[in-house]
């Protein structure tokens, strides 16, 4: 059974990893899991200077999911390389670095940075955070500045280049198509829905910002919907996501027409949650005849 990933130069061993914003940079979650059934880290969004994010409250629950505005903290770049990268080179998986930005230049300065630190396997460009005031979803709400981007970016990297959709469009194809076209390798498939959650006592959003990005459960049917739809409307790989809280949500995504898949917040119940997705797709492709990956959706 053959279940690696192949983006560009870079095989993932296992088709599964940890989505961004949900597992930290790795080290957190150092004596919970095992790594070696991790295909894949996608860091916490890196920005080129460190970023303190959205005021307090920053996470609400909601009827089978929650709603997070977490605002892109981050250390930065340079703190990232020099006291998050040490760690990250030491597991098995794949490190794919998730990078943010309120202008162009911001992406452009980060993956220029990273392009020869040793660990550095490959980049998630993060085109579409709904919980910051400018840049994020409003650049992947543009097929045409996915497109500018995705062009600029290519031609600074030789890692694979993975562009994270937004759903919150009117057709997400559109969105991908412009990434496939400009040079990406694949694209991840979906970031978090816009949500709002009211205070019944004061009468107003929980969120400071008033709305934030939802995911959990109840989000899996528009991320499988999503990665059906894309997957038929490009060539390179997608990588589904949302609402993944146990192995069969997972190969939902891969019938749908996914190449690999990221468990998100899932994990915050479950840490150990990603090597089960991978345990639970490999029985299930062992039972079922599925010999590689491009089986789960005739190829």
């Amino acid at each position: 059974m053959d279940l690696t990933l192949r983006l560009r130069g870079l095989t993932l061993s296992h088709p599964v990893g940890v989505a961004s914003g949900t597992f930290g940079y790795g080290k957190e979650y150092e004596p919970l899991v095992d790594f070696q059934r991790i295909g894949a880290i996608y860091t916490k969004a890196i920005t080129p200077e460190p970023r303190v994010g959205n005021p307090a409250p920053r996470l609400v629950e909601t009827p089978s999911g929650m709603l997070n505005s977490i605002g892109l903290a981050n250390v930065g770049v340079e703190a990232f390389v020099s006291h998050k990268m040490p760690f990250l080179r030491s597991v098995p998986s794949a490190v794919i670095v998730n990078v943010a930005g309120a202008l162009d230049s911001d992406y452009e300065a980060v993956v220029e940075r990273l392009e020869d630190v040793q660990g550095v396997d490959g980049f998630e460009i993060n085109v579409s955070c709904p919980n910051v005031s400018h840049g994020g979803m409003a650049l992947g709400t543009d097929p045409r500045l996915v497109a500018a981007l995705t062009r600029s970016l290519r031609s600074r990297t030789k890692k694979p280049l993975i562009l994270k959709l937004s759903p919150n469009v009117t057709d997400i194809g559109a969105t991908a198509e412009a990434a496939e076209a400009e040079g990406a390798d694949a694209v991840s498939c979906i970031n978090t829905l816009v949500g709002m959650v009211i205070d019944l006592k004061t009468r107003k959003p929980v969120l400071p910002l008033g709305t934030g990005g939802l995911s959990g459960p109840a989000i899996l049917p528009v991320a499988v919907a999503a990665v059906y739809k894309v997957s038929r409307r490009i060539k390179i790989p997608v990588i589904g996501i949302g609402g993944i809280v146990k192995w069969q949500d997972a190969v939902q995504h891969l019938l749908a027409g996914a190449s690999g898949v990221q468990v998100g917040s899932g994990t915050f119940a479950n840490p150990r949650l990603a090597q089960e997705v991978h345990d639970g797709i490999a029985a299930w492709a062992a039972q079922n005849g599925v010999a590689s990956l491009a089986d789960f959706h005739g190829g």
